[in-house]
């Protein structure tokens, strides 16, 4: 049959990635929207010795900063979290609250988020890729209604891959210089790095910046 033969010449294998690729796409999208970004729990508040501890990490922090207490939650934050007020909770290493997610992208799922961003990249540049392919251009009306759908699909496809690439690109950037959306835009208002001798006080090179955050 065509379907046998299509699947011989390997015609088959490229709908069925994509499907995959779509499909994964979603999984991740649930994953990263439903998990604990890290959030900082009551019984988890860290203590002084351990606060301590992250001096061999960023030795450049002022001594004379302490970790201040949350005023909603009222736990003790650890270094780089930030009170998130539609989730009600302080997460770790705070990046952002994501509306899409409708979720914080934080220190467990940050590392996830970007896959997602990547795979979701990937889907829509093939699907424009497909819808692009399919047109061909003539200078009618009756085209224009034969081929409307495919424009609007070309169109919603090109606005959301520019989006997803530019979030890509600049999370990537800031990932590599070990720093979040939140303390990239709101570095004058945080003490760690208002009162920090370094501009960035966790920079440790963009190699090691991309294992810790990575592996």
């Amino acid at each position: 049959s065509d379907l046998q033969k299509q699947e011989e010449r390997g015609e088959l294998l490229q709908p069925l990635i994509f499907v995959l690729l779509v499909l994964c796409s979603v999984l991740l999208y649930f994953k990263v929207s439903l998990m604990d970004p890290g959030f900082v729990k009551p019984e988890e508040e860290v203590k002084e010795g351990e606060d301590k501890g992250q001096g061999v990490v960023i030795p450049q922090i002022p001594g004379d900063i302490k970790l201040r207490r949350c005023g909603y939650c009222l736990v003790k934050q650890p270094m780089r979290a930030r009170h998130c007020q539609l989730c009600q909770h302080c997460v770790r290493r705070y990046d952002h609250h994501c509306p899409w997610l409708e979720n914080c992208v934080g220190e467990r799922n940050h590392p996830l988020f970007i896959v997602y961003l990547s795979v979701q990249l990937v889907v829509l540049l093939w699907g424009g890729h497909v819808a692009w392919s399919g047109l061909y251009f003539e200078q009618s009306w009756q085209w224009l209604q034969h081929n409307i759908f495919l424009l609007v699909s070309f169109l919603l496809i090109f606005i959301f891959t520019t989006v997803v690439l530019l979030l890509l690109v600049s999370h990537l950037y800031l990932i590599s210089c070990n720093t979040t959306t939140w303390e990239f835009m709101s570095h004058h208002r945080i003490s760690y790095l208002r009162h920090s001798e370094l501009e960035n006080p966790f920079d440790q090179g963009i190699i090691l910046n991309l294992w810790r955050f990575f592996c």
